[in-house]
């Protein structure tokens, strides 16, 4: 076998062979390296400044005049016994819905509110308290649309029902008080706005917008009522006054 060695005049040139090879590999590795960029750390961003808020409580009133009376009445009789308790009673409610149908109320304005039958005790000289009668009632709800009749409507009544009638009161009202109410908020929302520009202006802001707005339970202050009237009053004098309805509302406004 022969072994053929490199003769010396080649070993130069490959040496020099490898060289430029290895500086063309070096040379193509450096500018990729150079190429990536470092690792930056996240940016993390700045809360979010909460603007300033004013929270204020306005309130709205409207008044009108009532049209409308709601009277409380009824009867009360007593009998021997329970049966003739209930039966007087209902003589007696048949001659009060007789009247009232007479004075023009229509049906569906009058409405019972409770019936009652309980028996009545008597102490006796022995200390006992024994059954001796019983008393029966029954009372309405009467709607009276034209409340210039409503003392004319007590006293017929009181006519048809004599002694075993009850006059429990009156209440003065507006049959719809949507209407009022829509004034009332309508009030009460600019009370509130009015506060909070009031407030904005003090503490050297401007109002911005609304951010929440909530409306309370609508009251009626001062609901013109009677007390309770005696049977023997065939007719009375009214005063029905004004009714007021009142709103309440809760606004939260920015400040900017």
């Amino acid at each position: 076998m022969t072994i053929r060695r490199p003769s010396a005049s080649r070993t130069p040139r490959l040496l020099a062979a490898t060289v430029v090879l290895g500086g063309l590999l070096a040379g193509t590795a450096a500018p990729a390296l150079a190429a990536t960029p470092a690792r930056m750390a996240p940016r993390v961003a700045a809360p979010a400044e909460t603007p300033a808020t004013v929270t204020v409580t306005g309130t709205g009133r409207a008044s009108a005049a009532p049209d409308l009376a709601i009277l409380s009445v009824g009867v009360e009789a007593t009998g021997g016994t329970a049966k003739e308790a209930m039966a007087a009673q209902n003589t007696a409610a048949e001659a009060l819905l007789g009247v009232l149908r007479e004075q023009g109320i229509a049906e569906r304005d009058v409405r019972t509110d409770s019936l009652s039958l309980s028996p009545v005790y008597t102490q006796n000289t022995a200390g006992e308290n024994k059954v001796t009668a019983y008393q029966a009632g029954q009372s309405f709800s009467v709607k009276v649309r034209d409340i210039d009749r409503t003392g004319q409507v007590i006293g017929a009544v009181n006519d048809a029902t004599k002694d075993v009638g009850r006059i429990n009161g009156v209440v003065f009202d507006v049959a719809d008080p949507s209407a009022l109410r829509v004034k009332a908020r309508e009030a009460a929302y600019q009370d509130a706005y009015d506060k909070a520009a009031q407030h904005a202006r003090l503490s050297g802001h401007r109002l911005g917008r609304l951010v929440s707005l909530s409306e309370g339970e609508s009251v009626r202050p001062g609901l013109g009522a009677a007390p309770g009237i005696a049977a023997a009053e065939s007719s009375l004098p009214l005063a029905p006054g004004e009714i007021e309805e009142q709103v309440t509302v809760s606004a939260v406004f920015e400040l900017l």
